[in-house]
């Protein structure tokens, strides 16, 4: 013999299955959110205006055609990575451009590349005057070119800002320990590199 709750209508039953699985959702979402904000960092209002105009990068293949070319090697010390480097030789230069940097760092993630950083480089043979500094944060270096994808020789200044990818060690850090170089093909564990003089290249 069937019985019913009397204090519940047949009506209810519908309208409770369907408030838990709202509530399960909602519980998945809220899960998933912590891990969804630490790949984004936190930047001040100047970075969030680059970030959103680099975003177009997402896609290397519009990075190919604005003239970023891959260096191929995926970069990695002992202590964290940097990533595969596409530079635009185009815009060495000892003036820069917020808005353009030589430049852009992606991650290896399964078959695809994403975005994680953008990199402004200025080497010592530009004929840049002193060490340079932008979104008010002086740049690493001088120091030597990273072999082996660039030549000892090449000495240079250089800032790193992970504006896609959060960093432990903060926006400007050289590297950062979360980015991964494994199972990537091409991948160079580099040791740090040399501190030079400030002098002129030819």
């Amino acid at each position: 013999m069937k019985t019913t709750d009397p204090r519940r209508a047949p009506g209810d039953i519908p309208r409770i299955a369907r408030r838990t699985a709202l509530a399960l959702a909602l519980a998945a979402l809220a899960a998933l959110a912590p891990a969804a904000l630490a790949e984004s960092p936190a930047l001040s209002p100047e970075l969030e205006r680059v970030r959103d105009l680099l975003a177009r990068y997402k896609d290397p293949v519009k990075a190919v055609h604005d003239g970023y070319h891959s260096t191929l090697g995926c970069v990695h010390y002992a202590n964290g990575a940097m990533g595969v480097h596409f530079l635009n030789t185009s815009l060495i230069s000892p003036k820069l451009d917020p808005a353009k940097p030589q430049i852009l760092v992606y991650e290896p993630v399964g078959d695809k590349l994403e975005l994680v950083a953008a990199e402004w480089l200025v080497p010592l043979s530009t004929g840049v005057k002193q060490r340079p500094t932008l979104f008010g944060r002086p740049f690493d270096g001088p120091m030597k070119g990273h072999e082996p994808l660039m030549p000892a020789a090449l000495h240079h200044y250089d800032l790193h800002v992970w504006l896609f990818k959060e960093n432990p060690r903060g926006v400007f850090a050289a590297t950062n320990p979360r980015v991964s170089c494994a199972n990537y093909g091409y991948s160079f564990l580099e040791k740090p590199t040399a501190i030079v003089a400030h002098r002129k290249t030819r």
